[in-house]
């Protein structure tokens, strides 16, 4: 294993599990980790077939709210976030991808800079691929007027963690949520 894939998989191996699919996930992971070294996309869309993306999710703590834009080419309501660059360490990744899809310096101080989720989905369209997801939290406010990069998302949305019933998202986004809330409801207000 290449330095910066055992720096991946010791990232993945400090990621405390939800449930039981993020357990499977994170299993799935380090095996494949153990298998390749090869584990960072080189060729877009889809070369190598399973590769590594640093969600960026900016979530307002006091509001129990999180920000998601409409993506023009998945159609869908996702967090920021993107590919991991071949040798990049998945954080750095996250701050690149806040940068330049949010044009914020990032604040990890919601739950850390370590990923608070991991999850493993295989993309819509005809050149389906596997993105092992690494979901990183951002703090920001929702008063605040963000606005995301208008080349990746047609518009921007808040969403109220308790109240989220948006059907074309992640298929793993109702899990995300639950997994925020209740980190949410153990940590005391900053």
């Amino acid at each position: 294993m290449n330095p910066a894939t055992a720096v991946v998989a010791e990232i993945v191996s400090g990621i405390d599990p939800f449930d039981a699919l993020e357990q499977d996930h994170l299993d799935e992971t380090l095996a494949w980790l153990a298998s390749t070294d090869d584990v960072y996309r080189r060729v877009k869309p889809a070369t190598p077939p399973r590769h590594l993306v640093s969600y960026v999710v900016l979530v307002d703590p006091d509001a129990r709210a999180v920000l998601l834009g409409h993506h023009r080419l998945a159609g869908l309501w996702l967090p920021t976030g993107g590919h991991v660059d071949p040798g990049e360490h998945p954080l750095e990744a996250a701050r690149r991808e806040a940068t330049e899809e949010i044009g914020i310096h990032p604040d990890f101080t919601v739950t850390g800079p370590d990923p608070f989720f991991l999850t493993v989905t295989t993309t819509n369209g005809t050149d389906s691929h596997e993105d092992v997801s690494l979901w990183y939290l951002i703090r920001g406010a929702r008063t605040h007027p963000y606005t995301l990069d208008s080349r990746e998302f047609s518009t921007e949305h808040w969403w109220d963690i308790d109240k989220f019933a948006l059907p074309d998202s992640d298929p793993h986004f109702p899990r995300f949520l639950a997994k925020l809330d209740n980190a949410l409801s153990r940590t005391p207000a900053q």
